[in-house]
C-alpha cells in the first residue's frame, strides 16, 4: 500500500518520469482483477520504475566577489538497494556542480548532511553552504514573515562541488515499505544506507578519482565518524571530514544517574551563556576567552574531583564547590546545592533568566523566549521556534520555483519522519569515535576539521574537545586535527559573522588537505 501511495503521489506531482498506465489498461484492471502472479509482476514493475526516477537539472549563476559563478543543480532521488538488488528506500539529494574551466583539475566533492537523527540537510544547505540561503537577521534570529532567500557570498560552491543528502526519514527520503523504515532508523542501518548512496552517486555522476570530503553537523558528525570507516572498508578513502557542533560519544551528553561526565563538560557552555546575558560577576564579564579558560580548567580538575566523591564530599568542600559553580554559571548557590552540585541543561535554560521571566535556547543559548510556564521542566527550545518556520517555508518555495522539483510529500525538515531510533547500544552509550580513530590508522592522509559554537547547549564545545582528546591517536595523527571555536550556537552559521568565518576556515582546511597530495 505504501508503494502504491508513493507512486500515486509522484505521478500527481510530475516527478515520476516513466510511462504510466493508459486508460485502457486501467479499465481492464478494474474489469478483470489481476491474478496473484500479475499483482506481483505489477508490483515489481512499479518498484523498478520508482528506482529510476529522473532527477531535475537546472542551471544558475550568482556573483561572488565581483565574478560570476555559473553552476548546475541536480535535484532528485537515488535508490538504496540491498545486496540482492532490491530497492528498499529512495534518498533525496540536491547536488551543485560549478563550471570547471579545466577538465584536468577535479574539484573537491563534499557530501553534506545534518543530524537529529531526523534532520534534513536543509539547515547546512540553506543556512551556510549552498549558493542560496535563508534571509535571517544578522544575529540569526527570525525576521518577520513572509520569508525569502538571498545569494550567499560565502558559499562553499566557490571552491568545491556539493551534494546535500537527506537520510531516510528526513526531507523527501522514504523507505519503500513502512516496515523497512526501522532498518534505516538505527546507527548501522543509517551508516550503511548513506554509504550505499555515496557509492552510487560516485558511479552515476562519474565522480570516482577526485578529492572526497564529508561534512556533518550534530548527529551528522556521529554519522560521519561511522561513515569514515565504512567507506574505507568499501574502498573509498576520504581526504578529510568537517564536523560542525559534533557529538560522537553520547556519554558526554547523557545526564543519567551515575554518569557525572556531562556536568563538567557542559559547565563552560553555561559560563559562556551567562556571560552573554550579563549574569556573571564583573571580573568574569570582562574577557570571555579568559573566563572560559578558567571555567574549563576548574571543570576538568576541582569540579570533576568533587563529583567523583559523590556523597562522601565533605560539607565544607560542598559549599565551596557550590559557590564556585554559582560564579561560573550565574545561578544561585542555594539552587546549585539543592541540585546536589549537578545542573543539567534543562534546569539551566529555565533557571538562568528566571528573574526576567525568560528561558534561553538549547541549540543557541543567545536566543530567549518568554517563560510562561516556569514550573514546566520540559519547555520548547527558542532556537527551534526561531529557525523552523523560515527554513521550512524557504525550502519549499526554493525547491519548486527555482529548482523545478515537484512533490506532494511533506519535506521533513526536523522530525516527522523518524520514530524510535535504535542506538544499538546495550548497557552502554552509542559511540562512533572508535570508527574515526580506526579511520585515522587506516588512512593516515585523512584530515579532520572540527567547528564548535560557544553558545551551544546541545553539543557543548568542551564535550567535543573531550572526545577528540580521548581518541587515542599518536602525536603524528593528532596533527591531522584542526579545531575552531565560534561565538555562536549549535548552528554556528546563523550568526552572519560566524558564517563567513566558517567558510574561510573550511576552505583553508580543504586547500591544506589537498596541498599535501603534491608534497
Amino acid at each position: 500500500m505504501f508503494i502504491s501511495l508513493l507512486l500515486t503521489v509522484l505521478l500527481l506531482a510530475g516527478e515520476f518520469h516513466h510511462p504510466c498506465l493508459s486508460r485502457a489498461e486501467t479499465t481492464t484492471n478494474i474489469a478483470h482483477p489481476p491474478r496473484d502472479d500479475e499483482k506481483s509482476a505489477e508490483k515489481d514493475k512499479k518498484d523498478s520504475a520508482a528506482a529510476v526516477e529522473t532527477p531535475v537539472v537546472t542551471r544558475h549563476a550568482i556573483a561572488i566577489k565581483g565574478k560570476e559563478l555559473a553552476y548546475t543543480v541536480t535535484a532528485g532521488k537515488l535508490p538504496i538497494q540491498n545486496d540482492a538488488g532490491e530497492t528498499e528506500a529512495q534518498v533525496f539529494f540536491v547536488a551543485y556542480t560549478a563550471s570547471n574551466p579545466s577538465r584536468d583539475v577535479k574539484r573537491p566533492l563534499l557530501f553534506i548532511f545534518n543530524g537529529g537523527p531526523g534532520a534534513a540537510a536543509v539547515w547546512l544547505h540553506l543556512g551556510a553552504v549552498g549558493p542560496r540561503i535563508v534571509r535571517m537577521l544578522p544575529d540569526g534570529r527570525m525576521p518577520p514573515p513572509p520569508f525569502s532567500l538571498e545569494d550567499n557570498d560565502t558559499t562553499w560552491l566557490e571552491w568545491a562541488d556539493l551534494v546535500f543528502i537527506d537520510p531516510v526519514g528526513t526531507g523527501y527520503s522514504r523507505a519503500t515499505k513502512a516496515d523497512l523504515t526501522k532498518k534505516f532508523t538505527a546507527v548501522d542501518g543509517d551508516v550503511d544506507s548513506m554509504g550505499r548512496f555515496i557509492r552510487l552517486y560516485l558511479g552515476r555522476y562519474e565522480r570516482w578519482g577526485g578529492p572526497l570530503f564529508l561534512a556533518g553537523e550534530s548527529y551528522g558528525a556521529f554519522r560521519a565518524a561511522g561513515l569514515s570507516e565504512y567507506l574505507l572498508e568499501h574502498g573509498i578513502a576520504l581526504n578529510g571530514i568537517v564536523l560542525i557542533s559534533s557529538v560522537m560519544n553520547l556519554q558526554t551528553l547523557g545526564f543519567d544517574n551515575g554518569n557525572d561526565l556531562p556536568y563538567a563538560l557542559f559547565l563552560p557552555s553555561y559560563t559562556a551563556t551567562a556571560w552573554y546575558h550579563g549574569k556573571l560577576a564583573p571580573q568574569f564579564q570582562a574577557d570571555l576567552d579568559k573566563t572560559l579558560a578558567q571555567a574549563e580548567s576548574w571543570a576538568a580538575t576541582e569540579y570533576t574531583a568533587a563529583l567523583v566523591q559523590g556523597d562522601s564530599l565533605p560539607a565544607a568542600k560542598r559549599r565551596e564547590v557550590a559557590g564556585k559553580l554559582a560564579e561560573f554559571t550565574g545561578l544561585d548557590a542555594a539552587f546549585i546545592a539543592n541540585n546536589n552540585l549537578r545542573i543539567d541543561s534543562r534546569s539551566f535554560v529555565r533557571e538562568l533568566l528566571r528573574d526576567r521571566q525568560q528561558m534561553v535556547g538549547f541549540m543557541d543559548s543567545r536566543f530567549t523566549a518568554p517563560d510562561l510556564e516556569p514550573s514546566n521542566h520540559h519547555g520548547f527550545d527558542p532556537t527551534v521556534t526561531t529557525i523552523r518556520p523560515p527554513y521550512t517555508d524557504a525550502f519549499n518555495h526554493y525547491i519548486r520555483t527555482e529548482l523545478g522539483y515537484k512533490s506532494d510529500l511533506e519535506y521533513f525538515v526536523l522530525g516527522g519522519g523518524i520514530g524510535h531510533w535504535d542506538w544499538e547500544a546495550k548497557n552502554s552509550y552509542a559511540d562512533t569515535s572508535d570508527n574515526l580513530r580506526n579511520s585515522f590508522a587506516k588512512n593516515p592522509y585523512m584530515k579532520l576539521f572540527v567547528a564548535m559554537g560557544l553558545f551551544d547547549l546541545a553539543t557543548p564545545h568542551f564535550s567535543s574537545i573531550y572526545t577528540l582528546n580521548h581518541l587515542g591517536l599518536t602525536p603524528a595523527l593528532q596533527k591531522s586535527i584542526s579545531i575552531r571555536r565560534y561565538r555562536a550556537g549549535h548552528m554556528v552559521y546563523l550568526d552572519s559573522t560566524s558564517r563567513g568565518e566558517l567558510n574561510r576556515d573550511v576552505k583553508q582546511f580543504v586547500e591544506k588537505a589537498l596541498a599535501e597530495r603534491t608534497q
